[in-house]
């Protein structure tokens, strides 16, 4: 039920539609705030990314998830009772009991059914829209974008969940002041690892144990490698290969075609020791440069400016990495917007 009261105040605004922003937007709307979910991408999901080849489905960036807080425990029951989430397996290579849930059809219908379930008189989401600048205003925030795409958004609060690096460059291009006492220095010292995915299309039955998926923390090539049609999310066999950080990040600046030379025969060796005749058909290679920070901050969210209204930061950057700190602190930045009144 919302606050109808609430309806009067300037709205949030909420830079990135994943995760973190859209279950902030949720929880803001519930309350009867009003929102503006701004993305540069074509559609809503950031790292809950999925992708075809052909009819293939392969999700690209985030894999899978788990439950530790209770907050999180509640919406993935919420989300498994309405049919968009289920169980995957519990652990890889070896099960240890513990669930990894999936979403069903791809990790981009999380949310998609987060976008399709908020409040459309209260949540405007615009994507295909890259914000250029914060702007301090003597009484509201102004988000300027890129080529002129939309006008100037003024507003009473914002919540930035893209990478720490390009709400920096929001926050630079605008000359906003941070009085919060969090400097840029600090926004500097969070960093991000870098991941390369190779998308695969596939002949053969591979045989990656019962999950459909190798978790190799280790391994100098490769750290995850899914089946994705054994995990249950695509009609053909497509296969993903992340791989490892340090080989990432040499990768990363080559050209396409050139990390292809590199990867492809390595995943054909991988495919090879599962099942002989196995043979990749088609093939992408897909560029993560903020994958994941490389240390979380401990702030579930992180409030860097305070006039003339709460400039609050969420992600996965913040109070633990992964699904369900994204999903935290885009709950712990709402809450700050709320109790700024």
């Amino acid at each position: 039920m919302t606050n109808d009261a609430s309806n009067d105040a300037a709205p949030t605004l909420i830079i990135g539609a994943g995760l973190a922003g859209l279950v902030a937007a949720r929880r803001l709307s519930e309350s009867g705030r009003r929102v503006i979910v701004v993305d540069k991408g074509r559609s809503v999901g950031g790292r809950l990314a999925t992708r075809r080849l052909g009819s293939g489905v392969l999700d690209h960036g985030a894999q899978f998830f788990t439950t530790r807080s209770p907050e999180f425990t509640a919406a993935v029951a919420e989300w498994t009772e309405a049919g968009v989430t289920s169980e995957w397996c519990r652990g890889f290579g070896v099960e240890d009991g513990y669930p990894r849930y999936r979403t069903n059809g791809g990790m981009n219908q999380l949310a998609k059914h987060l976008a399709a379930s908020l409040d459309s008189e209260l949540v405007t989401i615009v994507t295909r829209v890259r914000a250029q600048a914060l702007l301090q205003m003597d009484d509201a925030w102004g988000v300027s974008y890129e080529s002129g795409a939309r006008d100037v958004d003024e507003v009473g609060s914002v919540i930035a969940t893209p990478p720490v690096p390009q709400t920096i460059d929001l926050l630079t291009d605008g000359a906003a002041r941070l009085d919060n006492g969090v400097t840029l220095d600090d926004l500097r010292a969070i960093t991000y690892h870098q991941v390369i995915a190779l998308l695969t299309k596939v002949v053969g039955r591979p045989d990656f144990g019962p999950s459909g998926a190798l978790q190799q923390p280790d391994d100098p090539t490769f750290s995850f490698i899914a089946d994705n049609q054994a995990k249950g999310i695509s009609p053909e066999r497509t296969v993903t290969f992340h791989t490892a950080h340090a080989l990432s990040a040499e990768l990363f600046d080559r050209r396409d075609a050139a990390i292809a030379d590199i990867l492809v025969p390595q995943a054909r060796a991988v495919l090879a020791d599962a099942d002989p005749e196995a043979r990749i058909v088609e093939y992408q290679v897909k560029k993560w440069r903020y994958a994941g920070p490389v240390v979380p901050r401990s702030e579930r969210s992180l409030t860097i400016a305070r006039t003339p209204g709460p400039l609050v930061l969420a992600g996965d950057a913040f109070g633990g990495s992964k699904v369900e700190g994204a999903f935290l602190s885009g709950l712990s930045a709402a809450e700050t917007i709320l109790a700024a009144g």
